[in-house]
Parts: structure tokens; C-alpha cells; sequence
């Protein structure tokens, strides 16, 4: 069950907003919009709605840092409950793909964020066993990640006392892409020790061991992978596949067999339409990758492969994470107006690039079925679906009838819309900097918003050579970065943060009390109606809330973001007056992906106060330490590099190694 955990009770009208889009979800209303200012708590009245609900909630979001966010501010809320975490695993990707133009063909490049990867797995085994789930995901979620159909009957589930080949268990690890290991061991892989097999699960942090008596499984224990401490005995345990993109060994044979007809067809024409190279070409890799799968049952670009691994028809929808969840889900679409843009637009761009590659005899037409749905298909997801906006789109407006649009305007804090401010653009530079010194006189932050990544990062160079502590904000830094920098400002390392269009949507940063809009008059989606509200918003956690825009008119943009901020002041105000309600900045704690991995980090790193380390282990640990210190470093991960140095240190002193 899920069990809603806080010291909070709905205020303001948060509880009209939570009996109004319960009404209409029990009502089985297809479409809801909570139609929620900044800092009314709308991520507070979603958690009230499932835990009423009691039904597993995908809640999608339209970037990593907002996932992140939101991930862990519904791990607070629901700390006993499986809250996931599920985004793009790559830190760094390039696409396969081909420039006819220079005769260039670029390899898929990739690099593969472990931990990431752990969450992704955690996320559908959770799917898979229990009812108390929530995921938040990204536009990662409507890629295609494998039969769900395979994924769940292929598993393995082992009981205590059971008779089970070992060796017949062996090849079913195998089957399911986990690798034999012997030193280095990791994440998805097994290794056999006598008469124990131990499996180290992709979605885990620990390794399961199982203990066989002859074919009779004696016992089935959790250890820590790094002290070797035996951590819970279990009766049964149910192992999934190391991979997403898994399928049995007669479901391969199949799809050899159509591949191989497909590529007899699609060689022929290649012929036939002049194309000697290009024919020889596709024959030659598919045929390569075709004695991969015999083999291995798996091959590099098998994603090209699962329209036949599925025995699924010719343009027919791939197999995503919306399959892993039960009809009655709930789908929630938070910042709506750029989250719903964005799940349509991912399907053309694929499309495109994978034109070029089957033209040219790089891959077969069926490459086109690796693909992201579209947005037809995304659709019929939404078996119900709230949209959480404060500026909701054309999409949500379109689909929602306006008795189900829930308005929540009034902070629980009492908080009011910021005063806005107009003023010319000569001299708009010194003029933001001279703001910026009284708000951190007043130990408070701000945020300034230009139209391009150079004058941002010009600008921070113009604040810093003026003595103020500011970082840039923009597309070319990465997430890790992103989510650090976001964390300093609200400590207090830096004051400032200068940004492009970031900085709009769903960022909790009460510290912030001063807004500066650049060139608010420049017409542009940047600039837009819904933009100049949502970065207005940013300004709207702090009782100090102030914003001054640019410009040397105003444009229709800028009158509406001015009307509907004075709009929802008079209602705020209003509502403040009648309860006799002072306003004061939200106070929260600095909670964040960085803050959760730190503790992520902390369960994998092993303590050794008051625990006794086995002589004949001791050395051996501090190899399996170092290796994984060496990664980390490799990896850029200091962080985790210097928390094993540490333990590395402390074993070595405390033993005299």
C-alpha cells in the first residue's frame, strides 16, 4: 500500500484541488489539468491523489534535472514505497548514422551510466512484483526497451529446497545476457564458487548466493558484494534478465529465419536498382549479425532486430516501459506544456536518420520499428492522465473541458505572485547588477534569463569580473553539472545563475527572490506568454519576490504574464486578508538527485566500525576496493573514488596491510 509519510496537511486550496481531480479520476475521466502556480504545492496535492488512489503512477517529466527533482521529492514523500527513477542511461551518445555527402559512416558511440542503468532495472522489476510504484521518467520512457512478454517469462525464480540443475541453471543466466565473471564483478553478471553460484542482479546493489547441495538448492542468502557480510536469508528469489532486450533461444531461431528472408528481398532490390555496394553491404553485416545471435543470443544493434525478436508486424507500436504498467495506471505530465510538445516530437527525427542508413544499405527497413512511439501511440497510453502546468498548452486546453481544468492559485504559505517591473533596455546590464547587490546583501539569490548561450556566458564573465560569485546555466553543460551548480546557488556558494530557457520550469529554488528578464521584449518561444509566466514563477517561492523585465515596449507576451500575475496577486491577497494569513518564504530542505545518489553511494560503500574482517578476505577486498576506486576515477566519479580511498585507508590501518 502506498503510505503517504509527512508532517504536512493540505493548506491554501490545495484540498479543493485534491477532491476536485479525485472526483474526475473515480469519475474515470480520461483527461484532468491541475492548473497550479508556482510554489502552490502541486507536487504535494499528486502525492495526496495516489496515495487515496492506491494505483501505480508514472509521472513524466520533460527533463533529467526535473526528474531528478521530482524522483526525490516523492522518495520523501513515500520512503517505504518503490520510487524509481527512469531517464536516458547514456552519458554520452551518438547515434548510428551516414553522410552520403563525404562518404562518412559513424559507428553508434556510447557510454553507459551504471547507475542509471540500475535504476532503469529496479524501476521494471518493481513493475513486475508489486502494486506501490512510482516512476518518474523522461522521454526515455517511450523508446523501445524489449518484449515485456519476454522479459517476465524469461526470468528465473529459484526456491530453497528445490531440485534445479546447477548446470541447466548456468545456461539460463546465460540466456539471460548475465556474463561469467571471476574477479571483476558486477552489475549483471554471475560467478560459480564450488558448490555456491552467486548472481549480481543489474537492478541491485547486492549479490544473491545460492548454495547448492548436490541439484538441491540448500540455501539462498544477500550478501554485501564488497565486506562479504551475509545480509538476509530468503525462501524464493525471482531473477530477471541482465538486459531489457532479451528473447529465448527459439524466438531467435524465428527471427533468423525472417531476417534472412528480408535480406534475400531487400538484396534483390538493391540489384535491381543499380546498387552493387550497397547490396553487398547490407548482406554483409546483417549476415554477420545473424551468426552473432545463433551464438550469443545477442548482437551489437539488436534494437535493429525486434520487430522479428517480438514476432511483432511491419510498422506495428515497439514494446516500451508504458507496457510494464497494469491498465489502471496513472499518468501524470508535469510542466504539461513542454513535456507533451516534446513526446511528440521525438518520432520524425528518428525516422529521418534512419532513412539514410537503409538507403544506403547500412541497415534492412526494418530498422524503421527501433523507434520512439508516436504520439498517436502515446495517446492510447493514457488510459487517465493529469497535466500539471502553471501555463497549460493549446493540447491540454483542447482535450480537457473547462469544468475539469482544477485551478490552485493560493500558496500554503501565504506567498504572492512577484511585483513586476518594466524598464528600458539601455543600461539594462548595470542596472541588473546593481539589483543583484541588494539581494545578496539581503544573503538571498537570483536568476537572469538571456537569449543565447554567448551572452550568457558573457554576461557571467561581466558579473564575476565585478566581484559577484555567479555560474552559467545552458544545453552544453551536462546533468551531473546542471543539478551541482543548481545546488550551490541554493547554499549559497554562488549567488547567481544566468540561463537561457532552463531556468523556466520546475525548478524548487526558494532562495531566489530576483528575476531579471533581458530583452522581454523580443517576440519568440522564448519570450512567449507561457515562458515570461513560468520564469516569472521562479520568483514566486520567496516573500521578497521581485522581477524586472527589459524592454522598451510591451509586447503581448509581456501584458499577459503582467495581467495573469496581478491577476492571481488579488486572489492571494485576498485569501491572506480573510485568514489573516502573513506570507512567508517556503522553507525546504536542499533535496536533490546529488543529495540521493550521495546516499546511494554511502550504502554501497562499506564501514567497517566494529565489524571484523576475515584474515583470508582481507587482502582480497582491498583489490576489489582499488579496482572500483580506479573506475570511479576513470569514470570522473571522484566523488565515489575518494569515499573507497577512504575505506581503502581505514582497512589498511586497522590491519597494519
Amino acid at each position: 500500500m502506498f503510505e503517504l509519510i509527512t508532517e504536512f496537511t493540505p493548506q491554501g486550496d490545495q484540498p479543493k484541488a485534491i477532491e476536485k481531480l479525485l472526483g474526475l479520476i473515480k469519475k474515470n475521466k480520461q483527461h484532468s489539468t491541475l492548473l497550479g502556480a508556482t510554489g502552490t504545492g502541486k507536487t504535494f496535492t499528486i502525492a495526496n491523489v495516489i496515495q487515496d488512489l492506491q494505483r501505480p503512477t508514472l509521472i513524466l517529466a520533460h527533463n533529467k534535472t526535473l526528474a531528478a527533482q521530482l524522483a526525490a521529492e516523492f522518495r520523501e514523500f513515500f520512503p517505504n514505497n518503490a520510487v524509481n527513477y527512469f531517464v536516458s542511461y547514456y552519458d554520452y551518445y551518438q547515434p548510428e548514422a551516414y553522410m552520403p555527402a563525404s562518404d562518412t559512416f559513424i559507428e553508434k558511440d556510447a557510454s553507459i551510466n551504471e547507475e542509471i542503468n540500475k535504476f532503469r532495472h529496479s524501476a521494471t522489476v518493481d513493475l513486475l512484483t508489486r502494486r506501490d510504484v512510482i516512476i518518474v521518467a523522461t522521454v526515455s520512457c517511450i523508446y523501445g526497451l524489449g518484449s515485456v512478454e519476454d522479459y517476465q517469462n524469461i526470468c528465473m525464480e529459484l526456491k530453497v529446497s528445490e531440485f534445479r540443475s546447477r548446470d541447466k541453471m548456468l545456461r539460463h543466466l546465460t540466456d539471460m545476457q548475465y556474463v561469467r565473471a571471476d574477479l571483476d564483478f558486477k552489475n549483471g553478471m554471475f560467478r560459480v564458487l564450488g558448490d555456491v553460484v552467486e548472481i549480481f542482479p543489474p537492478s541491485s546493489d547486492n549479490i544473491f548466493m545460492i548454495d547448492f547441495f548436490g541439484d538441491e538448492i540448500e540455501k539462498i542468502v544477500e550478501v554485501d558484494p564488497f565486506t562479504g557480510e551475509h545480509l538476509k536469508e530468503h525462501d524464493t528469489l525471482k531473477v530477471f534478465p541482465a538486459k531489457h532486450d532479451v528473447t529465448t533461444s527459439e524466438k531467435i531461431r524465428k527471427a533468423v529465419d525472417a531476417i534472412r528472408s528480408d535480406l534475400e528481398i531487400r538484396h534483390k532490390q538493391l540489384i535491381e536498382m543499380g546498387k552493387p555496394l550497397e547490396a553487398h553491404r547490407i548482406k554483409s553485416r546483417t549476415e554477420y549479425d545473424l551468426e552473432m545471435l545463433l551464438e550469443t543470443g545477442y548482437c551489437n544493434g539488436i534494437e535493429n532486430y525486434t520487430r522479428y525478436l517480438n514476432q511483432r508486424e511491419e510498422g506495428e507500436q515497439p514494446s516500451t516501459l508504458l507496457d510494464y504498467f497494469p491498465d489502471d495506471f496513472l499518468m501524470v505530465i508535469d510542466e504539461s506544456h513542454i513535456t507533451v510538445p516534446q513526446f511528440g516530437g521525438m518520432y520524425e527525427g528518428n525516422r529521418s536518420r534512419k532513412n539514410t542508413l537503409i538507403d544506403f544499405g547500412f541497415r534492412l527497413p526494418s530498422a524503421h520499428d527501433n523507434r520512439p512511439l508516436n504520439f498517436q501511440e502515446f495517446e492510447g497510453h493514457m488510459k487517465q492522465a493529469v497535466f500539471v502546468s502553471a501555463t497549460p498548452g493549446k493540447y491540454e486546453f483542447g482535450i480537457t473541458p473547462k469544468e475539469e481544468i482544477v485551478e490552485q492559485i493560493i500558496r500554503p504559505t501565504g506567498l504572492l505572485d512577484p511585483v513586476i517591473e518594466v524598464r528600458p533596455t539601455s543600461g539594462q546590464i548595470e542596472n541588473a547588477r546593481l539589483e543583484i547587490e541588494k539581494v545578496v546583501k539581503r544573503q538571498e539569490r537570483a536568476l537572469i534569463t538571456t537569449l543565447t548561450k554567448k551572452s550568457a556566458e558573457a554576461l557571467t564573465e561581466y558579473l564575476r569580473n565585478n566581484g559577484v560569485k555567479v555560474k552559467y546555466l545552458h544545453s552544453d553543460i551536462d546533468t551531473i553539472e546542471r543539478i551541482d551548480i543548481l545546488r550551490e546557488l541554493r547554499e549559497g556558494t554562488i549567488d547567481v545563475i544566468v540561463g537561457i530557457n532552463l531556468l523556466r520550469e520546475g525548478l524548487d529554488l526558494q532562495e531566489v527572490s530576483f528575476v531579471c528578464i533581458l530583452d522581454a521584449d523580443k517576440n519568440g518561444f522564448l519570450r512567449s506568454k507561457s515562458a515570461l509566466v513560468q520564469i516569472v514563477g521562479r520568483a514566486a517561492r520567496n516573500v521578497n519576490g521581485f522581477v524586472v523585465m527589459y524592454g522598451d515596449q510591451i509586447t503581448d507576451s509581456m501584458e499577459y504574464a503582467i495581467e495573469e500575475t496581478k491577476r492571481r496577486r488579488e486572489i492571494q491577497n485576498a485569501h491572506n486578508e480573510k485568514h489573516g494569513i502573513t506570507p512567508e518564504t517556503i522553507k525546504k530542505a536542499i533535496k536533490d538527485i546529488a543529495q540521493h545518489r550521495k546516499s546511494e553511494l554511502d550504502k554501497q560503500i562499506p564501514h567497517y566500525e566494529g565489524k571484523e574482517i576475515p584474515e583470508e578476505r582481507r587482502m582480497q577486498l582491498v583489490a576489489e576496493l582499488s579496482e572500483q576506486m580506479e573506475l570511479a576515477s576513470m569514470n570522473l566519479d571522484f566523488e565515489k573514488a575518494a569515499l573507497l580511498r577512504d575505506e581503502i585507508e581505514a582497512i589498511k590501518t586497522k590491519y597494519k596491510l
